[in-house]
C-alpha cells in the first residue's frame, strides 16, 4: 500500500525554524551557498541547536503511537540536500521521528506544499510564507531571535492566536483601520449574531481540535492541546468572536479580550510553544517572552 498523508495533521517547516541555523545562515544569505554547504558538512556530525519552533514540533510527534501516527512533520527547506544530512542527523539526535524532507537549494520550497496538504507552514522567510498564505495554507514568519518555550507543560502542547486576520477574516479590521475604535465597535455589535468569515488559521485551529478529540479517547501519550485567543479585541467586541467559534463548533481553553493593552506579559503567563498574530508590533512584543510568528495576512500586512 502507497504511504499516504491522509488523516494527518500536516506541519511543514524549514530547517532554520526547526533549529538554530543563524551563524550559518549569514553565509547563506550573503550568496555564497559553497561556503554554506562546506560549514554544514563540516558540521554534519554536531547537532544544531534547537530552534523557535523546535518545542512545538516536538510536542506534536509526541502525539504519535507505534500503532497510529496522528502527526507529520516535513522538512520544507532552501538548503541544499547535503545540508540537509544534518537537519536530518539533528533531528535523529533529539529523538524526533521526521522522515521526509524537500531541499530546494535557494528556490522557494512553497509549491511543495499543495501535494503534502500541510495544515500549517513555519518558515523565517517573509516572501516564502506570504506565497504559502495566498495558496490557503496556514503559514507564519518565525522570528528566530524569539524566546524558546519553557518546560513547564510537557505532556501539554500550548497554542495562542490572535483573532482577526488570523483565525478570522481581516473583515473587521479593515472597517477599524478606515473608521477608527468607535466604528469598529459599531459595526461589531451591529454583527455580533452573524459568525465572522474564515480566517487563514482556522484550519489548523480545526485540525488541532480533531486531533485533541482523538487525544481524549486515550490514544495520543497522555498529550494534550491547550488553546488560548489573545486578541486586542475588548467588549463589546469580543461577542462576535466567541459566538464566531461557537457557530465553527470549536472550542478554545481561553480567551484574552485585551482591549488594546500589550500581549507579551500576558503571552508569558499563559506560556504558549507558539504564538500567531497579524500585527507586526503584537509580534514583536510578544518575542522577548514566548515563541512567535508574524502571519503576513489581511489589511495591514497589504504589499503596497
Amino acid at each position: 500500500m502507497a504511504a499516504s498523508l491522509s488523516g494527518k495533521l500536516v506541519v511543514a517547516i524549514s530547517s532554520r525554524a526547526l533549529f538554530d541555523f543563524e551563524e550559518e545562515n549569514r553565509l547563506f544569505e550573503g550568496a555564497d551557498d559553497r561556503a554554506y554547504m562546506a560549514l554544514q558538512l563540516d558540521k554534519v556530525d554536531e547537532p544544531a541547536r534547537p530552534g523557535v519552533a523546535f518545542s512545538l514540533v516536538r510536542k506534536l510527534l509526541a502525539f504519535n503511537t507505534p500503532d497510529e501516527a496522528r502527526v507529520e512533520v516535513v522538512i520544507l527547506s532552501r538548503n541544499d540536500p547535503v545540508s540537509g544530512m544534518r537537519v536530518f542527523r539533528s533531528a535523529r539526535h533529539y529523538g524526533l521521528p521526521i522522515e521526509r524532507g524537500v531541499f530546494t537549494r535557494g528556490e522557494s520550497p512553497w509549491r511543495y506544499l499543495r501535494p503534502l496538504q500541510a495544515h500549517l507552514f513555519l518558515s523565517a522567510n517573509e516572501a516564502d510564507v506570504r506565497s504559502a498564505l495566498g495558496a490557503g495554507v496556514p503559514a507564519a514568519r518565525v522570528l528566530p531571535h524569539a524566546a524558546r518555550a519553557g518546560e513547564a507543560h510537557p505532556h501539554e502542547v500550548r497554542i495562542a492566536f490572535d483573532g482577526d486576520a488570523v483565525l478570522f477574516s481581516d473583515e473587521a479590521e479593515q472597517v477599524y483601520q478606515s473608521g477608527g475604535l468607535d466604528a469598529f465597535q459599531a459595526h461589531e455589535v451591529a454583527l455580533a449574531q452573524q459568525p465572522l468569515p474564515d480566517g487563514p488559521f482556522k484550519p489548523l485551529l480545526q485540525a488541532l481540535h480533531t486531533l485533541q478529540h482523538h487525544a481524549a479517547s486515550g490514544g495520543a501519550n497522555g498529550m494534550r492541546i491547550r488553546t488560548a485567543l489573545v486578541t486586542a479585541r475588548g467588549a463589546p467586541a469580543h461577542e462576535r468572536a466567541i459566538r464566531t467559534l461557537m457557530n465553527w463548533g470549536i472550542d478554545v481553553h481561553e480567551a484574552l479580550f485585551l482591549g488594546g493593552l500589550p500581549k507579551g506579559e500576558f503571552l508569558r503567563e499563559f506560556e504558549p510553544d507558539f504564538f500567531f498574530d497579524d500585527q507586526t508590533g503584537h509580534v514583536d512584543n510578544a518575542a522577548p517572552h514566548v515563541p512567535s510568528g508574524h502571519v503576513a495576512s489581511g489589511v495591514s500586512n497589504a504589499l503596497r
